[in-house]
Parts: C-alpha cells; structure tokens; sequence
C-alpha cells in the first residue's frame, strides 16, 4: 500500500490514489466569494446536501473568514458558529467525511470530539498555536497543514521570500518532522496559494507542484475563484470558475490528491477528464 496515497479517516481508509474534491460550507458572514457564505439552517444543511450529491469526498467548515484582511474572530464565536452548522451538517449528511478549517487547538478539539469532525485543516500549519501539534497528534486525526507568510490579517502587505521554493519546502520540511515526533502520520501539504504570496509567485508556485510529490505527502490546492485568477483575467470571484478549472487542470497533472473548490460539479468533471487523458485513474504518476 502507497501510504502517501491513502487518510486514515476514522478507521476509514479515504483512497487518495484518484484525486479527490473538498468543497467549501462557510459558515462567515465574510468570506472573499459572497454565494459561499452561509448562515440560514436550511443553507447550511443545502449546502452540505449540494456538496456530496455533486460528489466531493470531503465537506471543509469553516467559521473563521482567513481573506486578506479580513476582521479577526473570537474563540468563542467561532465555536459558536460550529456548533450550530456541524449539528445541521451531521443531520444533513451524516455520512459526509467533514474537516474543520480552523487554526485553534481548542476548536479542532470540540469539533472532533464533540461532532466526530473527521479532518483539521489548519491554514497556519500551527504558527498561531502553539497547542496544535500536540492536539491533532492526540486526536489521531488527519491535518492538513498549509503555508502562509504572516497572519490573515497582514499577509499580502509586501510578501518577500529569499527564494520561494526553498523557503517553502524548508517550512514544510521542519514542520512534517516535528508532526512525525509527536507521532502524527495523516499528512495532507497545501501551498498555501494566495496566502502571503503575489500574483507571481502564485504562479511560480504552481509552475513548480509536481516538485512537492519530494514530500512523498498528498498536497491539496486551493485556488478556487482567487485572486490569482481575477486580478489576472481582469474580473471578479464571480466571473473566476473558467480559470479555477484552467488551474485544476494543470495542478492535476502535477500531482494534486485534493481540490478545495466552491464549485464542486466542475472540479470532479476536471478530475474525470484529467484522468481519461492520463490513461490510468491514478494521475500522479
């Protein structure tokens, strides 16, 4: 068994070895993509429901809005905010495998152990933490660790890096160690497009993917409706889902396991067709 191609997902061994879609639920009144917001009971519960039956693996909630600048959020509201959308998710679709984007230790802990939340998806890769580590290593639950210059708030003033990709692959490098000291072995890398990086260095940044596969770890993409498509192209997030596919495309190619999309449909379409192409349901080779 290729473990670098399967999660330990609750006992449940997730198959990673065709490239798999996690779709976005918000639960912000803020977040950068205004239809992905969503706070009415029947939204939410819409939501989760549009999501599997488009067919994503994986359900990602968030209730920490982490676009640039965007305003901070309390440990209390945030869990507030979760324990009100994973109770109408859970009822929705109690068999959904769901990960929880939050950066706090004492969040991932109550999701996972009072709502069985499945995965952490951690955009800080335990930067703004220091309990993280310890606590998803203890829950024995898949993390998804990311790369980010900086916080939410500050993290497109002026990035700068010595040399992006080694500075990057040094982060990951030191952080999967010390994960593995603490006997946490469930790792997913996500890059971190748009998180403290330029337009340019997104794009240098995908140009160089296949280069993660060195990790011998799952690497998840979040690109979906960015920056980094509309500022380029000239248009909004609304008007970003023909570039989101155009990215999915080539990070596919280039070994992405996980695609973290708001628009599910079209990325398990990708994926399909990506796969045809490749000759093999296995694309990462």
């Amino acid at each position: 068994m290729d473990i670098a191609k399967y999660l330990n997902v609750n006992g449940r061994l997730l198959d990673l070895s065709t490239p798999r879609v996690m779709g976005i639920l918000n639960l912000t009144p803020d977040s950068f993509y205004a239809p992905s917001r969503m706070e009415a009971d029947d939204a939410i519960a819409a939501r989760a429901r549009q999501i599997v039956e488009e067919g994503a693996a994986i359900i990602d909630v968030g209730a920490y809005s982490s676009r640039p600048g965007a305003a901070d959020v309390s440990v209390e509201e945030e869990m507030a905010r979760l324990r009100r959308g994973l109770s109408i998710v859970r009822n929705a679709v109690p068999e959904a495998i769901l990960s929880v984007d939050t950066f706090r230790a004492d969040v991932a802990r109550m999701c996972v152990e009072e709502y069985g939340v499945d995965i952490i998806n951690d955009i800080s890769a335990g930067e703004l933490d220091k309990d993280m580590f310890s606590t998803v290593a203890a829950l024995h639950v898949p993390y998804i660790l990311m790369h980010m210059q900086g916080r939410p708030q500050n993290m497109q003033r002026a990035p700068r890096y010595d040399n992006l990709l080694k500075d990057i692959f040094l982060y990951f490098a030191r952080k999967v160690r010390q994960l593995r000291d603490l006997g946490a072995y469930d790792l997913v890398l996500d890059p971190g497009f748009g998180f403290g990086k330029t337009l340019e260095q997104n794009y240098e940044l995908m140009a160089h993917l296949e280069e993660f596969s060195v990790f011998e770890l799952p690497v998840l993409v979040g690109v979906s409706r960015k920056s980094m498509i509309y500022r380029l192209l000239g248009c909004g997030p609304e008007d970003a889902l023909n570039g989101t596919t155009v990215l999915h495309t080539i990070a596919l190619q280039k070994g992405a396991s996980i695609l973290r999309v708001h628009d599910v449909r079209p990325a398990v379409e990708a994926i399909r067709i990506v796969s045809q192409l490749m000759g093999s349901t296995d694309i990462n080779h």
